[in-house]
């Protein structure tokens, strides 16, 4: 069994910013991840609306990392768990724990991949097609390095990583790519 991956809004930088927001499927679970800066609400919720689903059966959000244009809408979906690098929250519960490793459904894995901040980290996600990650070690399918990145060393090891197992990146700001030899490492 696999998950079902939809790109709900395509990031872009430039003169506006804005973040790649996805939806994941799997099971009971419906994950939104990075609900950040987007034209506004609507940009998530229209998509989400014509996938058939309401922002109360969100079950969880994932932050890749604590930055505006990845989070800004988190307030979107009320009842969800939200998960970043250090901890899970549900209602008034925090959770601590390290991301590295967290299998929040048969097939939506976190990594630690700090880079772009201390913070970064990947999901996952095993769909029919093979495993996607969710990520900000990229901003586009173009980016050699991260002009923001605190820990440029970090984001290459991390890199090499994830492609390791990924065939497909939905980078933090652009159009989602397939792995190849051209791949920034």
């Amino acid at each position: 069994m696999s998950a079902e991956l939809t790109i709900l809004f395509e990031g872009y930088v430039g003169p506006r910013v804005a973040g790649t927001v996805s939806l994941v499927r799997d099971g009971d679970r419906v994950i939104v991840h990075d609900p950040g800066m987007v034209p506004g609400p609507s940009s998530i919720l229209d998509p989400l609306q014509a996938a058939d689903i309401h922002p109360e059966e969100v079950t969880d959000l994932v932050i890749s990392h604590h930055h505006p244009d990845h989070t800004r809408w988190m307030g979107l979906f009320p009842i969800a768990v939200l998960h970043d690098y250090w901890a899970s929250y549900d209602g008034d519960v925090w959770d601590s724990r390290p991301a590295e490793g967290v299998q929040l459904t048969p097939s939506v894995t976190l990594l630690e991949t700090p880079g772009h901040t201390r913070e970064d980290i990947t999901t996952l996600v095993e769909t029919d097609a093979g495993t996607v990650a969710l990520t900000h070690l990229w901003w586009t399918a173009s980016s050699e390095s991260d002009p923001r990145g605190t820990d440029l060393d970090a984001l290459h090891q991390h890199r090499a990583r994830v492609l390791e197992r990924a065939v497909r990146i939905v980078p933090g700001h652009g159009p989602a790519f397939d792995v190849s030899d051209e791949t920034p490492r």
